[in-house]
């Protein structure tokens, strides 16, 4: 019988490939361990063309490799750099390739930015609560401006932006600095100071926007304008306040207070020249309307008074006229006798020699027509002699309307300064100068009232 050692019986057990295995560690990794930050040093740097970043991530006792997607590094707002103290919101995960834990990095902040945030929300809430934030107080930036006001350090570069923006937009536009730090532990105070000032200066200085403005920064550099009292300061300004603090994705307590936010400086010097830019961007067209309405207006004007020189006729054009008339209606009247005259010889002849053809007795006849005849020229001599006298009296009526006729008789014209004629010696006051017009000459003299 044979005899030897004995094994127990294996049992049946499945057996994964290391992908799978290695699979199943990064989904158990990933569903126990949430999204959330931790905090470390940078090194081992590398930023790989694609874009991605890889670094990794220690303290004293500890090290973890980290992963940025492209997507997400090229939204930082800061160079990332060896030995930089970060905190990373990550979620950790397994490269499976490798086999090596690592975290995949969604955001990074600056080490220490998490209690300087949370202080800014605290803050927010409060201040939101008190109503500092509504916006029913948020007032209207004017359109016309009669000057800005700007809050700033000196020697930023945002000042440098916005008065550059502010000269090529509205030139003629006064700007009034209100100097004041904008970094630092001292400066939140100070810019609500300056803030203050400029509100109590407003009309003194002839201000009515006020621009609060830096250039980017990190969330420290920007702490100053989250100050409760640079907030407090622009809700009691008593003019519009822009706030133009950082870049467009920084937001300060200065943004949520002030009636207007602007994504950058240069964006709120657009916004305070807004209305006197675009009036200065349609002065040419209206300068070529009103060019186009002042010749219109001097045709009008010009065709009018062509009109009423027209209509206008000197006294002496009428007397020629006149006179021209007077003798065109002697010239018919002569004609019309002469006329007259024939028709009646012809008449006579007529009748002459009907009577000489009928009448045997032609000596009385005769007699008789001596006697018609020479009635009929007396009679014609004084049609004649009645129509020169009508002629003569005319001539005279129309002598007597020339002004000169009248000069002449001693009469004389007064004008005053203006050339009216006056009628009245009411017309006239002590000491006017007048002109008196006489047949041959003019003279100057002043009014002496009785």
């Amino acid at each position: 019988m044979f005899t030897g050692t004995s094994y127990p019986e294996q049992v049946s057990t499945p057996v994964s490939s290391v992908s799978d295995f290695v699979l199943q560690l990064r989904r158990l990794i990933e569903a126990s361990i949430p999204l959330g930050w931790v905090s470390g040093e940078i090194s081992n740097l590398v930023r790989a063309a694609s874009g991605h970043l890889y670094f990794t991530l220690k303290d004293e006792r500890a090290q973890i490799r980290c992963t940025m997607w492209r997507t997400k590094a090229q939204l930082l707002p800061f160079q990332l750099s060896e030995g930089m103290r970060i905190e990373v919101r990550a979620q950790a995960t397994l490269y499976e390739a490798r086999g090596d834990l690592q975290l995949s990095v969604d955001s990074i902040r600056r080490a220490g930015l998490g209690n300087l945030y949370e202080t800014f929300l605290r803050l927010k809430a409060n201040l939101e609560a008190e109503g500092l934030f509504n916006t029913e107080r948020k007032r209207l930036i004017p359109e016309f401006p009669h000057g800005i006001g700007i809050i700033t350090s000196p020697a930023a570069a945002a000042l440098r932006d916005v008065i550059t923006t502010l000269r090529r937009r509205s030139p003629a536009l006064p700007v009034i600095l209100y100097p004041s730090p904008v970094q630092g532990d001292t400066a939140g105070p100070q810019i609500a100071a300056a803030i203050r000032t400029a509100s109590v200066r407003a009309r003194q200085d002839g201000i009515s926007v006020l621009i609060v403005c830096r250039g980017g920064g990190s969330i420290e550099d920007l702490w100053a304008f989250n100050h409760e009292a640079v907030a407090r300061a622009i809700a009691a300004c008593s003019i519009p306040v822009i706030s133009g603090v950082g870049h467009e994705t920084d937001t300060t307590l200065a943004d949520f207070a002030a009636d207007l936010r602007a994504p950058t400086p240069t964006a709120a010097a657009e916004i305070a020249s807004a209305g006197v830019y675009a009036l200065r961007q349609h002065l040419p067209q209206l300068q070529s309307n009103l060019q186009r309405a002042s010749q219109r207006r001097l045709q009008q004007a010009s065709q009018r008074l062509d009109e009423l020189q027209r209509r206008l006729t000197h006294p002496r054009a009428r007397l020629v006229r006149s006179g021209e008339r007077l003798t065109m209606l002697h010239l018919r009247l002569h004609q019309a006798l002469q006329t007259h005259q024939r028709r009646l010889g012809t008449r006579i002849d007529t009748l002459a020699t009907r009577l000489a053809a009928h009448a045997p007795r032609t000596a009385p006849l005769y007699a008789r027509l001596q006697t018609c005849s020479q009635g009929l020229a007396r009679a014609g001599n004084w049609r004649l002699s009645h129509a020169q006298l009508q002629l003569d009296s005319l001539a005279a009526r129309l002598a007597s309307l020339n002004p000169d006729a009248v000069l002449a008789r001693g009469y004389a014209i007064v004008r005053n300064e203006e050339g009216v004629i006056l009628r009245d010696a009411s017309a006239t006051s002590d000491g006017e100068r007048l002109e008196i017009q006489l047949a041959g000459s003019r003279l100057k003299v002043r009014a002496e009232r009785p």
